[in-house]
C-alpha cells in the first residue's frame, strides 16, 4: 500500500478536478476487516465514499486541519496521471500555477486515474478532529489485481478462443474414435467417409443464417446457442451409434448445425469488439483455439479410449460445454453498448475507429454477390478448406495405413501438424499487424499472407511422394499446416476489412463454400482411397490450393467495399 501524500484544502468539489476540501459535515472512518473507507456523516445520514479509478484504488483516511494548503498537483493531465503533493499557499483553491513550484516541500507521488469515470461533484468532507486541532487527508493508493483491469475485449476473444478450443475437440474426436468404431460395427471405408462427411450436412445448414442471425440479434446468443447445442450431440452420439447408422448420421449432421453458426457469430463479435490494429492478432488467436482443441482432442482420445472405451470421449469432451457457457453468460456481450462494466477509456478505444457498431435490419444480397472481392472469398475458402478438411478428418488413417502407427501413435503424431498451426497463426497474426502498423496497405498484407497460406500447403504435400521415413512425412505434414495458418491473416480477417457491418453474414457466405468442400473432399477421399492411393488424395489438394492462390491475387482487396 503506498502513501501518496497529505491533502488538506477547503470546499471539495470534485476531488481530481479541484483537489479542494471544506468544513461542514464530519467525515469518518470505516473498517471492514481489512478494507477501510470514507464516509461523510450529516446528522443521522452516513454516505461512504471510494473511488476507483482504471488499475487503482484511492481512499481519503483522515482529515487534519492546519494553516497550512495542501492540494492535488496535475503532472501530464492528458496521459491520465497526476501527484500529490504538499505545499504552503496563501490563496484558496485552484492548481498550481508555474511560479508555485517552489513551494512544493515534500511527497510527490504520481498514479494513473481516468477522469471521466472518477465522478464525486457534491461531495463534501469536514475534519475529524485530532488532539493538536488539525486536519489532514490523507489519500491511500491500492493496486487493483491484474485481472479486474484487463481489457474487456481480449476477454471476448479469450472466451471465443474457448469456444472454438472446444469446438475442434468435439469434432476431431470421432477421427480417433472411428477406429475401433468400424471394427466394432464392421464399416468400410466408403461408410467411413460417409460418417465423417455427415457433420458437414448440419454444418452447411446454419453458416449463412448463423450469420444473419448474429449480425441481427448478437453474437452473444448465437454463439452460446451453438456451444450448447453441439455438446448435447456430442454426448448423444455414442448412444445414436448404437442404435444404428442412419441415427449415428443424424446426430453427426446435428453436430453440425450447432457448430456451423460458430465462426459468422464470432467474426461478427469481433468486428464489434476489436479495433482494426488488432484485427489479425485477436483472429489468430481465437483460430489457434482450433488448432489447440484439435492437438487436445487428437491427444487425450487414444488415452481415454485405451482406459474407459471410445464412448468415453464423447461423454467427456461434449461436458465441458456446460462450464463454457455459465462464464459466457456471465462474462460477454454481444457489443460495448451492451456492457455496463466496459471502462470509457476502452469504449472510446474501441468505438474510435471506422467501423459501424449498428445492428443491421436489412441484407443487401444483391450488392454482396455483385462485388469480386466477395467472390474471391468464397472461391479461395473453398479451396483452402479442402486441402485443410481432409487433413482434419484423414490424418488419423493416414498414420495408421501408410506409416504404420497405431492408434496411440497416430493420436499424439496427429497433434504435431496442429501446434505448429496454433503457433504460426499467432506468429502470421502479429506480422500482419505489425506490417499495417507500418503502413503497407490491408491489401498487400492479406495477399501476402493468404499466398503464404496456399502455396506452403502446396509445396509440402507434392513433398510426401518423396519422402521415406515416418518421421519426414510427419515433418511436411507439420510444415504444410504451420504455412496453411497463415490464412487466419489473409482470408479469414477480410470479411471485416470489406463489410464490418456485415462481417458475420460474408463469412457465413465463404465458409458455406468451405463447408461444401468439406463435404465433397471428406466424401471423395474415401472414394479415391479405394480406387487409388493418398498421392491422388494430395494431387488433387494441390490443385486447389494454386487455384486459389490465382484468384485471390487477382480479385481480393482489403478495402472496405461494403457500408
Amino acid at each position: 500500500m503506498a502513501m501518496s501524500g497529505l491533502v488538506s484544502t477547503r470546499n471539495f468539489g470534485h476531488f481530481i478536478g479541484s483537489g479542494i476540501l471544506c468544513r461542514g459535515e464530519q467525515a469518518i472512518l470505516l473498517h471492514r476487516g481489512e478494507r477501510s473507507s470514507l464516509a461523510v456523516v450529516h446528522g443521522n445520514i452516513v454516505k461512504p465514499i471510494s473511488v476507483s479509478p482504471n488499475g487503482r484504488q484511492f481512499i481519503l483516511l483522515s482529515l487534519h486541519h492546519s494553516d497550512k494548503s495542501h492540494r492535488v498537483y496535475p503532472q501530464h493531465r492528458s496521459k491520465g496521471s497526476f501527484a500529490c503533493c504538499s505545499f504552503s499557499s496563501s490563496s484558496p483553491g485552484g492548481w498550481l500555477e508555474a511560479g508555485d513550484k517552489d513551494k512544493i516541500v515534500e511527497n510527490r507521488t504520481s498514479a494513473f486515474y481516468k477522469s471521466e469515470e472518477y465522478d464525486i461533484t457534491e461531495a463534501k468532507l469536514d475534519s475529524l478532529p485530532s488532539p493538536d486541532e488539525t486536519n489532514e487527508a490523507i489519500l491511500v493508493e491500492r493496486d487493483i489485481p491484474w485481472w479486474q483491469s484487463f481489457p474487456k475485449r481480449w476477454v471476448i476473444v479469450l472466451l471465443c478462443f474457448a469456444a472454438f478450443l472446444l469446438c475442434n475437440m468435439d469434432r476431431v474426436n470421432m477421427s480417433i474414435a472411428i477406429l475401433p468404431m468400424s471394427k466394432e460395427f464392421n464399416w468400410n471405408s466408403a461408410t467411413v467417409g460417409l460418417i465423417q462427411s455427415s457433420f458437414f450436412w448440419g454444418y452447411l445448414l446454419t453458416q449463412i443464417l448463423g450469420g444473419i442471425w448474429a449480425d441481427k440479434i448478437g453474437g452473444k446468443l448465437v454463439l452460446g446457442f451453438g456451444v450448447v447445442w453441439w455438446s448435447v450431440a456430442t454426448v448423444l452420439t455414442p448412444i445414436a451409434a448404437k442404435i444404428g447408422l442412419p441415427f449415428l448420421l443424424i446426430m453427426r449432421a446435428f453436430m453440425g448445425i450447432g457448430e456451423g453458426v460458430a465462426m459468422p457469430a464470432m467474426n461478427n463479435l469481433l468486428s464489434k469488439w476489436i479495433p482494426v490494429s488488432e484485427r489479425s492478432r485477436s483472429l489468430a488467436l481465437v483460430y489457434s483455439g482450433m488448432y489447440l482443441g484439435s492437438v487436445t482432442g487428437l491427444a487425450f482420445s487414444p488415452i481415454l479410449i485405451h482406459k474407459f472405451g471410445w464412448p468415453s470421449v464423447f461423454y467427456s469432451f461434449g461436458s465441458l460445454g456446460s462450464i463454457w457457457f455459465a462464464l459466457w453468460l456471465r462474462k460477454a456481450y454481444s457489443s460495448p453498448e451492451e456492457d455496463p462494466e466496459l471502462s470509457q477509456e476502452e469504449k472510446k478505444l474501441i468505438m474510435g475507429g471506422s467501423l459501424s457498431k449498428e445492428p443491421v435490419k436489412v441484407i443487401p444480397w444483391r450488392l454482396i454477390l455483385s462485388k469480386a472481392p466477395v467472390w474471391a472469398l468464397i472461391i479461395s475458402h473453398f479451396c483452402h478448406n479442402w486441402g485443410t478438411f481432409i487433413l482434419l478428418t484423414w490424418m488419423p488413417t493416414y498414420y495408421n495405413q501408410v506409416l504404420k502407427f497405431n492408434l496411440t501413435e497416430s493420436g499424439l503424431l496427429c497433434v504435431l501438424p496442429w501446434l505448429t498451426m496454433a503457433a504460426f497463426a499467432n506468429i502470421g497474426g502479429w506480422i500482419a499487424d505489425t506490417l499495417v502498423s507500418r503502413g503497407l496497405s490491408i491489401t498487400a498484407v492479406r495477399k501476402i499472407m493468404q499466398s503464404i497460406g496456399f502455396l506452403g500447403p502446396a509445396f509440402f504435400l507434392t513433398q510426401l511422394s518423396y519422402v521415406r521415413t515416418p518421421a519426414m512425412a510427419v515433418l511436411c505434414m507439420a510444415c504444410s499446416q504451420g504455412s496453411d495458418a497463415f490464412s487466419q491473416s489473409g482470408l479469414y480477417s477480410n470479411h471485416q476489412d470489406i463489410g464490418p457491418r456485415y462481417a458475420g453474414v460474408l463469412l457465413g457466405l465463404s465458409n458455406t463454400a468451405g463447408v461444401l468442400a468439406g463435404v465433397f473432399g471428406t466424401a471423395a477421399t474415401g472414394y479415391i482411397l479405394q480406387r487409388g492411393s493418398w498421392d491422388d488424395v494430395f494431387k488433387v489438394s494441390v490443385a486447389l490450393y494454386i487455384i486459389g492462390t490465382l484468384v485471390w491475387n487477382l480479385f481480393s482487396t482489403g478495402e472496405k467495399i461494403l457500408d
